[in-house]
């Protein structure tokens, strides 16, 4: 008969030996990350690397003593970070990367975030939980960038506001509404400046079905075209979470149903289909 050892705080279990590693995040206000995590009990240099999901960029961040024997690793917002999602782990040494589960994510400077704008770009860096319960960074990197602030919801319309980081909005601004793929020409909507601040207004009557991606000429035609997202707060996805009511109006194409969403990439469309009957 096999003798089963009772089991101490010096005797790990399998269960103990499958919990993967931990960091905790904390974001400032420049668009910088740090990850700090406890010390892992292999010996050997520690480093926590971003993999890009095309399996091919990563940046590896040494980890470094911190206080109460954690390690801690520092993303600044000079560093680039290409955009797309990126999956965190640590690996000591030559072992094999193990993946991260997040700690406690400290994204409160994120809110109501007001980047300068100087280096005539935007970052954004917002560490979340994905489905499987891993610890991954949504990376965006504008130049320019048109943040969307308030929708208004109309009878007929959708009204935009928003702000322009990284280049001037001149008098030959304007917003343009471009349909995916090629079975209808974009339009072009006058925009109403304040500074950086623009807004505009989306007739609902003028569009067929369809989805229509909003974009930003701040310059005009001889400028950048920008697509316009909603980036600067602390939630990744906001498609599922920014919901929005659709209205239902008449068109010279029939009756349709109209409304507006954030894409997976936290870009703002609006989305056209045959009403109901």
């Amino acid at each position: 008969m096999m003798t089963l050892a009772p089991q101490t705080a010096q005797t790990p279990t399998d269960e103990d030996a499958a919990v993967p590693p931990r960091a905790d995040c904390l974001a400032d206000s420049a668009g910088g990350l740090t990850f700090d995590m406890a010390e892992p009990a292999e010996n050997g240099d520690t480093h926590l690397v971003l993999i890009h999901r095309d399996g091919i960029q990563e940046v590896r961040l040494p980890l470094a003593p911190a206080a109460d024997g954690r390690l801690r690793a520092a993303l600044p917002s000079f560093v680039e970070l290409p955009e797309g999602r990126w999956d965190a782990f640590a690996q000591t040494g030559d072992g094999e990367p193990q993946r991260l589960t997040p700690g406690l994510n400290d994204l409160r400077s994120l809110v109501d975030r007001v980047p300068s704008g100087a280096r005539g770009h935007v970052a954004v860096r917002i560490p979340y939980a994905t489905k499987h319960g891993n610890l991954s960074v949504r990376s965006w990197l504008r130049a320019p960038h048109a943040e969307a602030g308030e929708l208004h919801i109309g009878e007929g319309g959708l009204g935009v506001h928003g702000q322009v980081y990284g280049v001037a909005l001149t008098p030959d601004a304007y917003a343009e509404l471009t349909g995916r793929g090629e079975t209808h020409p974009g339009a072009r909507l006058g925009v109403h400046r304040d500074q950086a601040l623009f807004r505009f207004t989306v007739d609902y009557g003028d569009l067929p079905e369809g989805v229509w991606d909003l974009w930003l000429r701040p310059a005009g035609e001889s400028g950048p075209r920008v697509r316009i997202a909603r980036l600067l707060d602390d939630i990744a996805d906001k498609k599922p979470i920014f919901t929005y009511p659709k209205v239902t109006v008449e068109t010279e194409y029939g009756p349709v149903t109209a409304g507006p969403y954030y894409t997976s990439d936290n870009d703002l469309s609006v989305t056209v289909t045959a009403a109901a009957g």
